[in-house]
């Protein structure tokens, strides 16, 4: 037996011991029959099979799939393979078994109707109308290979703010255009780190031409959401006398004279893309040698409380990436995309995420569905 063989088998043990002390955790399941190498469906060998006794009657199958290790990019097509052949059955639930489960996998799972578990303990397992076990947060005793990009450095993010603009949504990609749309500070190189991890994660897919587009541009804005660093950015807290319309008129003679340097942020973003959430504050990103310009301008203070302007300074310019300067909204202050508007206010606290949910439900997921129409 050669030694991969020998590991695998090792692996699906394992597996096998781990769904057994899951399985043995609920008390009132009682009955339920572990197989290995069983023959379902049209004959196909499942790695195992698992029969529990329903209380009307009749039995559920849990259609186990042991692997040493899966993609995310990999999963749909494996997928695929192994529901053409399970029994039709409602009751046969397809079952992922892997040493470690990632929460893309996890994600990928769930879209499919697929359990899953690894050999910490963590679990999701579905049978309609007898069984809902899940848990999750359980450390990995099973270390994962290291990512091959990080999503929460500045340079992956102007690669996914590119990807996930709605307006670019049809777009077909190659590596050297993106490189082009991310410029400054991000090398070719960077850029196909990133890329190789999100279509390894199967946030992106390949096309016949070598290029590449986004499969799943929901799922990748959530993943950079959870990656991003929000308190990478310099706040500071301003008080002006300036209200309403004359803050307003001020606002857009600065950034008429700074030029891509400031950009309504957050709440204030989202209360011209998305009016939803009232707050008393304005927020904006102000590039940080544009400061005592701002001041000016605004006749701002700096004030430790008491302020009714949040100014926020990046930590680099993608944060004005495709600034949103609101052609039907009259002569203003640009506002940041839509993008950047979204993860800003997921960690903003208060009723940033109601907000967030807004802008995702009023201008995001309707753009994307529509550039989908054009693809």
């Amino acid at each position: 037996m050669n030694a991969d063989n020998h590991s695998e088998i090792q692996v699906e043990r394992a597996l096998a011991a781990s769904l057994g002390k899951l399985l043995d955790q609920v008390g009132w399941l009682r009955g339920w029959e572990m197989t290995r190498e069983a023959r379902v469906g049209t004959g196909r060998v499942i790695d195992l099979l698992v029969t529990v006794p329903l209380p009307k009657g009749g039995k559920a199958l849990l259609c186990v799939e042991c692997k040493k290790e899966l993609r995310p990019s990999e999963f749909r097509q494996f997928a695929d393979r192994v529901q053409q052949v399970l029994p039709p059955a409602r009751e046969a639930v397809p079952v992922l078994g892997l040493p470690s489960v990632s929460p893309r996998i996890a994600e990928l799972c769930a879209e499919r109707g697929w359990g899953w578990f690894d050999l910490a303990g963590n679990c999701r397992l579905d049978v309609p109308g007898l069984l809902h076990l899940q848990h999750t947060g359980i450390p990995s005793v099973h270390r994962r290979p290291r990512p091959l990009a990080n999503l929460s450095t500045p340079a992956a993010g102007r690669v996914i703010r590119a990807l996930l603009q709605p307006e670019k949504r049809e777009m077909y990609w190659t590596q050297r255009k993106m490189q082009t749309q991310c410029q400054p500070n991000v090398s070719l190189g960077l850029v196909n780190k990133v890329v190789r991890y999100l279509r390894d994660e199967a946030f992106i897919e390949e096309l016949p031409n070598g290029g590449f587009r986004v499969r799943d541009p929901l799922k990748l804005l959530f993943a950079w959401r959870d990656a991003y660093r929000f308190d990478r950015h310099q706040r500071r807290n301003y008080f002006t006398l300036l209200q309403g319309s004359k803050l307003r008129e001020a606002l857009a003679n600065f950034g008429a004279c700074v030029n891509e340097e400031a950009a309504y942020a957050a709440f204030s973003a989202a209360d011209f893309q998305a009016p939803h959430v009232r707050q008393p504050k304005t927020w904006l990103y102000v590039r940080e040698s544009a400061i005592p310009g701002f001041e000016q301008a605004i006749e701002a203070k700096l004030v430790e409380s008491g302020e009714n302007l949040v100014v926020l300074i990046p930590d680099n310019d993608g944060v004005f990436y495709q600034a949103d300067a609101g052609a039907q909204s009259g002569n203003r202050l640009a506002c940041t995309n839509e993008v950047q508007t979204y993860v800003d206010l997921c960690h903003c606290g208060g009723r940033g995420a109601e907000a967030a949910e807004a802008v995702l439900g009023q201008c995001l997921k309707p753009k994307w569905k529509a550039g989908e129409r054009k693809i």
